[in-house]
């Protein structure tokens, strides 16, 4: 298995940004094409509107007052009103259009990373803290809402502001215009430095980021534990450690981020100083009127004001470039365990199951989990895995899940390679109930069914009954239709296994697998429950991990699994006559029982 990234390891990423990474950006832009196109032709107009203000101002300088020309001087008061109200609604309609596009982006691009997230195989979540997964899926992209909300329209409208003053100052005075960009070489050098720091410090607070959300993550799912051993302080201090790494990398971020700000409004008022004095000394031969300077140098601050604000726009282009580099990251990351590009779907099954000299291991440098094993099951047979921990059991049946990939050898299903045929086509024929029993947030009734989810209440209730699982059930609040939290909390641990069993059930597979099934169960209930798995598994081909080995005496055969490798195989029968390992392990477990 991979190394794990634990939540006080920083994430390195495995190469440099990429800019094609915004090209990749851009294209969930694409659907939204025509609203942009409005929104673009409301930006060029509130443009043109917003900078025809200086140059009615020049007009009334010039001409309306000097001639006192009331009806001239009334006349551009109204066109400079009907400016002001078409600059208005042209400004609304294009914070609505386009916040509202930017958050059906973001929902597109979460919706993709969780589509992703469902294909990515078990290595993955077991490598690294499910904390640094949900902070992609959720903080990471929400920080993109604002430069996809209104950074980039605003870029738009900036730049086309940009243009359009810059048109008008060269007609009214080209010398003029030409000074009044004598200091943008200065501006592109300052951009450039801070730039390379704020990416180096946006990474650095990607990284703290993620950490405290995996530290906050780990700790609720294990509160019961900390508490159990009454270590509420150390959780406090480790969390109070992380935090503080947080807040150091944010505060240095933020520190970064602004030096870019001061270094923008300083070249503009050095600017605004020049032109000021140009104009008034008139030096190098500029000749301009005092309505021309005026006009002059509302055109210079509607000049450097969309500067600015294309300089915070790069901010945070800047800051978003860390938050895109994971995001992708997670995007690319190639699942494992996937269609092939000539898979085709599994016809509907009998049961009949081999496995063919299969090994397998995690990584190319580490050791072997499974060594050369094979066997045969036969349709309706049940095969029971025993064995210590670890010694490779529930990894047989994730492969024949196809959770992960074979590292060697086969594994067919009515004589056809599971590697070849689609995965949905595979698990949707199979009855899956895994160690690690979950219970998602909801209603019994809707837990259930998750199982199969066109299932009539009365079908739930039915698989309840099997598996022993319905008389609890009915003894709460409200039945089938009682609310359970999150990982069913409020459940007892034979509960859950009960309900999951259920499940399981209900999908009626023609293989099934139960990876301690019973594990949580009293003895009692275990008991009741076994007629039930009599009755269900007869016609499927079952799989069972089982450390009770009273509950599996029935099997057809008996596995005894050791350092990977089938040690042992037969029916109880004849396992207790060899006297062997599985011998060993009845008797101990036997001699253990008689001394309780």
């Amino acid at each position: 298995m991979a190394k794990r990234n634990t939540f006080d390891e920083d994430e390195e990423l495995q190469e440099t940004f990429n800019w094609s990474y915004y090209r990749r950006l851009g294209r969930y832009l694409v659907p939204y094409l025509t609203k942009l196109a409005l929104v673009l032709g409301t930006l060029i107009l509130g443009s043109l509107a917003g900078t025809l203000g200086p140059y009615l101002t020049k007009v009334a300088i010039d001409q309306a007052i000097p001639q006192k020309n009331l009806s001239l001087l009334w006349l551009l008061t109204g066109i400079f009103a009907a400016l002001l109200i078409i600059t208005f609604f042209c400004y609304r309609y294009r914070i609505w259009t386009i916040t509202e596009v930017g958050q059906d982006m973001l929902k597109d691009m979460r919706s993709d990373i969780f589509d992703h997230l469902q294909e990515l195989p078990f290595s993955y979540f077991d490598s690294r803290p499910h904390g640094k997964i949900l902070i992609r899926v959720v903080n990471y992209i929400n920080t993109l809402s604002d430069l996809l909300s209104n950074g980039l329209i605003n870029l738009i409208n900036d730049i086309i502001l940009l243009v359009v003053t810059l048109i008008f100052m060269v007609s009214i005075n080209w010398k003029l215009a030409l000074w009044s960009l004598a200091l943008i070489p200065i501006l592109l050098v300052w951009t450039r430095i801070v730039q390379i720091q704020q990416r180096k410090a946006y990474r650095e607070l990607s990284n703290k980021q993620s950490n405290m959300n995996a530290y906050i993550h780990e700790s609720i799912a294990g509160i019961k534990v900390t508490q159990g051993f009454a270590q509420e302080d150390n959780a406090s201090a480790t969390f109070d450690h992380v935090a503080n790494e947080y807040r150091s990398s944010f505060m240095h971020a933020i520190r970064v981020q602004w030096a870019l700000w001061p270094g923008v409004q300083n070249i503009s008022t050095l600017t605004t100083a020049l032109i000021y004095y140009i104009g008034i000394t008139q030096w190098g031969g500029v000749d301009v009127t005092t309505g021309t300077l005026i006009a002059f140098m509302g055109y210079v601050a509607n000049f450097w004001n969309p500067v600015i604000d294309i300089g915070n726009f790069y901010n945070s282009l800047i800051t978003a470039t860390a938050y895109l580099e994971r995001i992708f990251e997670t995007m690319d990351e190639e699942p494992e365990v996937k269609d092939l590009p000539d898979s085709f779907d599994l016809p509907p099954i009998h049961g009949d199951v081999e496995f063919k000299d299969v090994s397998f291991k995690y990584e190319e440098d580490t050791p072997m989990i499974l060594k050369h094993v094979s066997f045969h099951a036969a349709p309706g047979e049940t095969v029971a895995l025993v064995g210590p921990t670890g010694a490779g059991k529930s990894t047989v049946i994730n492969l024949l899940s196809r959770f992960y990939n074979v590292t060697e050898g086969e594994v067919d299903i009515d004589g056809v390679d599971i590697s070849r045929v689609t995965l949905k086509s595979l698990r949707s024929q199979m009855g899956v109930m895994l160690q690690d029993t979950f219970i998602f947030s909801g209603t019994i009734l809707e837990n259930i069914r998750y199982g199969k989810l066109d299932a009539t209440e009365e079908e739930v209730i039915a698989a309840a009954k099997v598996v022993r699982a319905d008389d609890f059930i009915r003894d709460m609040p409200q039945g089938y239709h009682t609310e359970v939290q999150e990982r069913g909390s409020t459940l007892s641990a034979g509960q859950r296994q009960l309900i999951a069993f259920a499940r399981t059930l209900l999908a009626d597979p023609k293989i099934l697998i139960l990876d301690e099934a019973t594990a949580a169960i009293d003895t009692q209930t275990e008991l009741l429950l076994q007629a039930g798995l009599n009755r269900l598994l007869e016609g499927r081909t079952s799989f069972i991990i089982a450390h009770r080995l009273s509950t599996i005496q029935n099997a057809d055969q008996i596995m005894v699994v050791n350092h990977g490798e089938i040690v042992e195989r037969g029916s109880h029968q004849e396992l207790m006559k060899k006297r062997g390992e599985y011998f060993s392990l009845y008797e101990a477990q036997y001699r253990m029982l008689q001394s309780l």
